[in-house]
């Protein structure tokens, strides 16, 4: 089974990703490549493109509902290691359902993860 997020991307390209500055500062163990974030304010840090109007991840590699995955999947912020998609683990996520309505994706079903 081909896991649906590798081909979504929808999140990716309409959330904000806002996270704590120290996830981009290596000397504290941060893992976020620096040069893809962008200063929120004095405590976060944005992943460039997704403060715009139409959000877009810098990170994100791929055409949106086609072929969409995260182009530093291993070093992404915490804010995206929680975003879980509608039904992997059994229940509803209201984030995943929306950033699939937004981009026009039928939301994940039970079925999608047998």
């Amino acid at each position: 089974m081909e896991h649906p997020c590798l081909r979504c991307g929808a999140c990716c390209a309409f959330f904000r990703v806002a996270f704590h500055w120290s996830e981009a500062e290596p000397s504290l163990g941060g893992v976020v490549p620096p040069e893809l974030t962008e200063k929120l304010d004095p405590h976060r840090l944005a992943m460039r493109g997704t403060s715009a109007s139409q959000p877009h991840c810098t990170a994100l590699r791929g055409e949106v509902g086609v072929a969409a995955l995260c182009g530093i999947y291993p070093q992404r912020p915490s804010v995206c290691r929680e975003v879980a998609p509608s039904w992997e683990f059994g229940e509803v996520s209201r984030q995943c359902d929306k950033a699939r309505e937004a981009h026009g994706l039928p939301l994940l079903q039970p079925e999608d993860w047998i």
